[in-house]
């Protein structure tokens, strides 16, 4: 039998380490890594400048403005991002957005320099030196490693981008010390490793068929791992009459005109109603832990981790992969089960009609949110906040397409979003892209005008000002008798300090002036807008978040 040759070094190519890393990266696919220097990481910069049209740095005012922007383009396309940062202080100024990405399973890679490789772990005081790095990275990623010589750089750097979709989808972090980026030696750069496929169990698929069929009123709830399987819940939306109820990283799974859509509050009224539900990529918490778990409920889940199925309440089914197509094998085994049903439509129309009277409350939300949907191409993406508009959005605001509308995860963190949003109409420049901040949330990454000025970022910001953190100042209005502390903000005039950077500003007042506004800064593709809207209090949501379990 014939020995089956090897590569050997005569077909490497000498290069330095931070050259293997980079040239992996373009391999892979990726065109853009969002970075801020420093000297730990000169000479990855070197390498990147050499690469610098075929890989685009996008340079950033500070460490989490880098990693939020790689969050917002890993959230807007699907596919893998990176963005690299010196050790220490930079790592730690990165982490919020880190842990973001961990929890919204977002293929984000984070490359971190190191101090010198030998005297890592020894405490000898180096420049952004921190006790036992790597011990803090794995608490933040799915996936990490140490990269000690340029032979292993380049296999390095594929199996973090294919850990990103093995198992439960997620970021990953690579580190490399000052001295060994630049270590020169034979390499052979390592092509993509494809991601083992979770092997279907097609009796479990069958079973959960039976059961789906069998149901009179069930339900699908989508979560963000539903966002690439839009067409298989639609289908399965369809045949079943089931409603979908998307809430923050599911919306736009069903389009919201599909009279199937649902959002939380009459979800919730669903929830109560169903005698089979399946959830595809969610954890069901809100479901779970605030509605309660009735005995008599059938549950069938659909989740890339399989620790997940067993976290609060064992599934009647569990199913465990990719949405996509475990999907399609049910759609292929739910017609032999399923009987002709009755059209829900005009029921649920109803219902939704009803909901949209009691929600009528958040009128002065509604409006301006309505103004937004009217000027907001189909295909453009909304970045939501952690504000009062962003609370109301994510029970109103309707989404026609998947991952055209970016919500936190459960850090559900203040600040993420202006940043974030970068990163989104960076890597989708095709499409506009809005986001929404309270005047507190815009100001944690406000410096990041900037960077939108530098590359020609087209993002549309609209700012709601009522100069407070308005939902901690409402939470010590209702529950501790109005005793304010920490709440009130002393803010620059928006439209100035915007103006200031070289952006296009303006300030509008009601939702007619803002839809101005909007139509002005979408056709503008060469620099960023914002809009200032000042606001009063505005009425609370959480009556309808926050609903009372059924058990």
């Amino acid at each position: 039998m014939k020995k089956k040759k090897t590569p050997d070094k005569a077909s490497a190519t000498r290069m330095t380490a931070a050259e293997a890393v980079v040239a992996t990266l373009i391999g892979h696919g990726l065109d853009t890594i969002y970075a801020l220097p420093g000297v730990q990481n000169d000479l990855l910069f070197d390498a990147l400048f050499k690469v610098s049209d075929r890989l685009r740095t996008v340079h950033t005012r500070h460490e989490q403005g880098a990693a939020y922007m790689a969050l917002g383009a890993a959230l807007a396309t699907g596919k893998p991002q990176a963005y690299a940062v010196v050790p220490g202080p930079g790592l730690l100024n990165s982490a919020a957005a880190l842990l973001t990405a961990y929890s919204m399973n977002a293929p984000v890679l984070a490359l971190i320099g190191q101090i010198p490789d030998a005297d890592i772990g020894k405490g000898f005081g180096h420049l952004h030196e921190i006790g036992d790095q790597q011990g803090i990275v794995k608490r933040l990623v799915d996936h990490a490693d140490l990269i000690r010589k340029p032979q292993q750089a380049s296999r390095a750097t594929a199996l973090a981008l294919r850990a990103m979709h093995t198992g439960r989808p997620g970021p990953t972090a690579l580190e490399c010390a000052i001295d060994v980026w630049g270590k020169s030696a034979p390499v052979i750069l390592q092509s993509p490793l494809p991601a083992p496929a979770t092997k279907i169990d097609t009796d479990a698929v069958r079973r959960a068929a039976k059961l789906l069929g069998a149901a009179k009123r069930p339900m699908i709830i989508c979560g963000g791992g539903a966002q690439d399987a839009a067409a298989e819940v639609t289908a399965l939306s369809a045949m079943l009459q089931a409603p979908v109820l998307g809430y923050r990283r599911g919306r736009g799974v069903l389009d919201s005109r599909d009279p199937l859509s649902v959002t939380l509050p009459l979800g919730h009224e669903l929830w109560g109603e169903a005698d089979a539900v399946l959830g595809v990529g969610t954890r069901l918490l809100i479901q779970f832990r605030e509605w309660g778990m009735r005995r008599d409920l059938t549950v069938i889940r659909i989740d890339a981790d399989r620790t997940e199925h067993d976290r609060r309440h064992k599934p009647t089914v569990a199913l465990t992969g990719d949405a996509k197509p475990i999907l399609q094998k049910l759609l292929t085994e739910l017609p032999a089960y399923n009987g002709k049903r009755a059209s829900r439509h005009a029921e649920l129309q109803e219902r939704q009609a009803a909901w949209r009277k009691r929600l009528g409350k958040l009128a002065p939300q509604i409006a301006f949110l309505e103004a937004i949907r009217a000027e907001l191409p189909e295909d453009g993406l909304f970045v939501d906040e952690v504000t009062q508009i962003g609370f109301a959005a994510r029970l109103v605001f309707p989404v026609y397409k998947p991952r055209t509308f970016l919500s936190p995860g459960y850090q559900d963190n203040l600040g993420w979003g202006f940043a974030t949003a970068l990163g989104a109409q960076n890597a989708r420049p095709d499409v506009p892209v809005v986001a929404i901040s309270g005047d507190g949330g815009f100001m944690f990454t406000a410096n990041e005008l900037a960077t939108a000025m530098r590359h020609r970022i087209p993002l549309v910001t609209v700012v709601f000002n009522d100069s407070a953190f308005g939902n901690v100042r409402r939470v010590q209005q209702e529950r501790f008798g109005n005793r304010l502390i920490g709440t009130e903000l002393a803010n620059p005039d928006f439209v100035l300090f915007a103006k200031s950077f070289g952006a296009e500003a303006e300030r509008a007042q009601t939702p007619e002036e803002l839809r101005g506004a909007l139509r002005r800064g979408f056709a503008r593709r060469d620099r960023p807008t914002l809009i200032e809207v000042p606001v009063g209090e505005l009425p609370s949501p959480w009556e309808f978040i926050q609903m009372k379990m059924f058990v």
